[in-house]
């Protein structure tokens, strides 16, 4: 809870007012039984009349100034309390922006949503309860005793038989209910993600008719969490009857002591009803202090997790500014790169070398599993190579500054995410500052300018959160146009092309042409139809290249992409692809043996291959 103190730091002023308005509360609230102790004797007694109104005055005057007081510290309070809160949670959310998925997995969606909300209110709660009652509290115990002690010495001793009553219940309740406030948040944050998880997969759940297996599950956990509540809620309130029966005891005590005392001198009557309000003051400050002492533990909890979030320090740290000259000309390098989750033993990816630079397009292919779309992440380091080097435009992915870095990039992962807004400002999410000319361009290359214009409102129409009110192969095309719009040096594509149909997935591989000219192109595919024109072919099986090549070479050399084909293609389709690798293979060869020219032989097979690709 003390760390997370820190978020005070920017209101000291409001809180210097605060503490000024606090002091100034409990002095005037304290010199009121003195006024009415000097009223007693010094006016009803003897019969002063004159005395009685002027003091009368007095205490009207400060009863003002302490309702005034009153005011201004609820007010700065509150005041301070929320905008603590606020800055809270704009910090763990700016945390959780800046997280990357290794730091992600350590934490569920379920539990950063509760950490961000319920934990950050628990804490509000807290602190302005400590800046309204922590200050409050003591002083009106510490003066009220003193001025007891003044006023009646005799009988001080009752204020010390109340305190130890109070804290001695106080402490049992504690000791009983603490322990449970971190199982309390614990189940909070398991019935946010079953919710969560069946919210977001309705669907799936009405399909397979098991609306009353998660009903169970839920309840399951309900229950635990609603046991555990009455528990907690039963023991707190045992709190309440507790000090009720300390406070009605001690005042009653004070009354029998008091009575007896004034047989022996009636001017004693104006000190037993100042010490009887004196007396009142130190319960009720015990009192708030118990209250405070409720809620402090379990804020301590949700203060303890919230510091999980922002003391979290990143397993993937970046240089302030990139440290080397980038290439003008884009490239995308693996040098030997290894990569295992953490904890594992096995590899996903082993040995990965590869190169692709501005106009060539790298396919990835292979089975589920085979750590396709690992490799792709290692391209905007949402994951760190555990070995090995990747170099974008010639320089080590982890010598650059992030956003120079995420700059370079126009990624469009397997699920397209849209954002709550509309059309135009989803493409316009990489690219705030590009024009309507750019963002009409970029969806007429990714296909979807012509549902675009059958909206409503076309680009001005809205777009729900996670793109719910648009189909799955629209929300695909128009994550690609966000991509397309950013003007990247290095497009991603994981998968990106799964929800589109065969015709619109071969007119927007064509269109891209137009853009990717100069930038170098990663595609993660099932499908070889998609991948078969790329410049070169990667094969993946359990995280090893098996094979790297163009469509047809592969037909011809490499078994795993062999069989991938032949599982997507007819028996007649892949004898022709077959036939079409044999002549490829067949023209090479013969323009190898027509060569005569050394300089023509060095130059590299790959402009042999090239045109006889073509031909083929």
């Amino acid at each position: 809870m003390l760390k997370l103190l820190r978020y005070l730091k920017p209101y000291w002023w409001q809180v210097l007012i605060l503490v000024v308005a606090t002091g100034a509360q409990v002095f005037t609230t304290l010199v009121l039984p003195a006024l009415m102790a000097d009223i007693i004797n010094d006016g009803i007694v003897p019969g002063n009349t004159d005395f009685i109104w002027m003091t009368g005055f007095k205490m009207i005057g400060v009863a003002l100034v302490s309702a005034v007081a009153s005011f201004v510290s609820s007010y700065f309070s509150a005041r301070v309390g929320s905008n603590f809160a606020r800055d809270i949670r704009a910090a763990v959310f700016a945390k959780v922006l800046n997280m990357n998925v290794l730091d992600m997995k350590d934490f569920s969606t379920a539990s950063l949503l509760t950490r961000t909300t319920n934990d950050v209110n628990q804490v509000q709660g807290v602190i302005i309860m400590m800046l309204s009652m922590m200050l409050r509290a003591p002083l009106f115990c510490i003066i009220s005793v003193v001025m007891a002690i003044n006023t009646a010495p005799d009988m001080s001793w009752i204020i010390l038989v109340g305190a130890a009553a109070i804290l001695g219940s106080v402490i049992t309740i504690m000791s009983l209910v603490v322990p449970k406030f971190k199982i309390f948040q614990g189940l909070i944050d398991r019935v946010t993600l079953i919710t969560r998880e069946n919210l977001t997969g309705l669907r799936v759940v009405r399909a397979f008719n098991n609306e009353k297996l998660e009903q169970k599950k839920f309840r399951e956990t309900n229950d635990k969490l609603t046991r555990l509540l009455i528990f907690i809620d039963k023991t707190l309130e045992l709190q309440n009857p507790l000090i009720n029966i300390i406070f009605n005891g001690t005042t009653l005590l004070c009354s029998w002591i008091g009575i007896s005392l004034l047989e022996k001198d009636f001017a004693y009557l104006g000190n037993m009803t100042a010490f009887a309000q004196y007396v009142t003051f130190v319960m009720m400050s015990f009192l708030m202090m118990s209250m405070l002492f409720v809620m402090l533990p379990r804020a301590n909890v949700s203060a303890h997790r919230i510091n999980e979030v922002l003391m979290r320090k990143s397993k993937i740290t970046w240089r302030e500014k990139t440290e080397g000259v980038p290439e003008k000309l884009a490239s995308v390098e693996f040098k030997n790169v290894d990569y295992r989750y953490p904890g594992a033993n096995e590899k996903v990816l082993d040995s990965v070398s590869f190169k692709a630079v501005a106009g060539e397009t790298v396919a990835f292919i292979g089975s589920t599993g085979s750590g396709k779309s690992t490799l792709v992440n290692l391209v905007p380091r949402f994951y760190e190579a555990s070995s090995g080097e990747v170099l974008i435009n010639g320089v080590p992915i982890r010598n650059y500054a992030k956003e120079d870095l995420m700059r370079r990039i126009g990624l469009v992962p397997q699920r397209g995410m849209l954002f709550a807004g509309t059309v135009k400002s989803n493409i316009k999410f990489g690219a705030p500052t590009a024009t309507d000319e750019q963002v009409h361009k970029a969806a007429r290359i990714a296909q979807a300018e012509n549902f675009i214009e059958k909206l409503p409102k076309k680009y001005e129409s809205h777009i729900a959160q996670g793109g719910t009110n648009v189909s799955g192969g629209q929300k695909q095309r128009l994550s690609i146009a966000r991509a397309i719009c950013k003007n990247p040096d290095i497009f991603v594509f994981d998968d990106a092309f799964s929800a589109l149909d065969m015709k619109t997935d071969a007119k927007l591989r064509a269109a891209l042409k137009e853009v990717t000219a100069e930038a170098v192109v990663l595609i993660v595919a099932q499908r070889v139809s998609t991948i078969k024109d790329a410049d070169q072919i990667v094969v993946l099986n359990n995280g090893k290249v098996m094979g790297k090549g163009r469509h047809l070479e592969l037909l011809r050399s490499c078994k795993v992409y062999q069989e991938i084909v032949k599982s997507q293609l007819s028996d007649a389709e892949y004898a022709r692809e077959l036939k079409l690798a044999e002549k490829y293979d067949a023209k090479v060869e013969s323009k190898r043996a027509a060569s005569q020219d050394g300089t023509a032989e060095s130059a590299g097979k790959s402009s042999l291959e090239r045109g006889s690709y073509a031909a083929a």
